[in-house]
């Protein structure tokens, strides 16, 4: 089976999304962020794995569910930190964000027969999951994060490996990014948050 890794930061207001602010609050944005997490690992939760990781950035709160191990990410950039995620795995291991709360558990059961990494690009022009049949740091260090081009810098790494390509997802961004996501999972507890939220405001 493989180890599912989620990448992610403590949603706390100023440090979490804070390209949602304007026109949300850094309290509304970091609220949204808890509510995508928390989807998130939800569907983690329900997806089969040998093991469940939380690479966090910051202290668990309310939000976590059980089953899950929780280790502290990293000192430096985030390619450093991705690639300190997998280093501690041994065996098929599947990594995404807290970016696409609309992600399912069907989306998230591969299958490493016969393929040597999964990817998944995002609509921004970069990444929300990455699978590795054998984790390899190195396939991660030095590529240029949050970019437009991470996503081909990140993909022309796998070079050589057999790769399936997952569907492209929209990460949740800015606000218009948060109202399609919504749309696409409108059960989920993002989509109701911000449905609360915009109720209460012209967003």
């Amino acid at each position: 089976m493989t180890t599912l890794l989620v990448i992610a930061k403590e949603p706390r207001p100023g440090r979490v999304k804070t390209r949602l602010t304007p026109p949300f609050t850094p309290e509304e944005a970091a609220a949204l962020a808890e509510a995508a997490l928390a989807d998130t690992l939800d569907t983690v939760a329900r997806t089969p794995a040998r093991r469940r990781v939380l690479v966090l950035d910051g202290t668990p709160g309310p939000w976590l569910p059980p089953g899950f191990e929780v280790v502290p990410q990293c000192a430096g950039g985030l390619d450093e930190r991705l690639a300190a995620a997998f280093a501690a795995c041994t065996g098929p291991s599947l990594l995404i964000g807290m970016d696409t709360p609309q992600v399912t558990p069907e989306l998230l059961t591969v299958d490493f027969a016969d393929c040597d990494a999964y990817f998944g690009p995002a609509e921004d022009g970069g990444f929300w999951a990455l699978g590795l049949a054998e984790p390899d740091p190195s396939i991660l260090r030095g590529v240029p994060m949050s970019t437009p081009h991470t996503g081909a810098a990140q993909r022309a790494r796998l070079t050589g490996l057999r790769v399936r390509d997952l569907p492209v997802l929209r990460d949740v961004d800015t606000a218009h990014d948060a109202h399609l996501v919504a749309e696409a999972a409108p059960g989920g507890r993002f989509a109701t948050r911000l449905t609360e939220l915009t109720a209460t405001g012209h967003r």
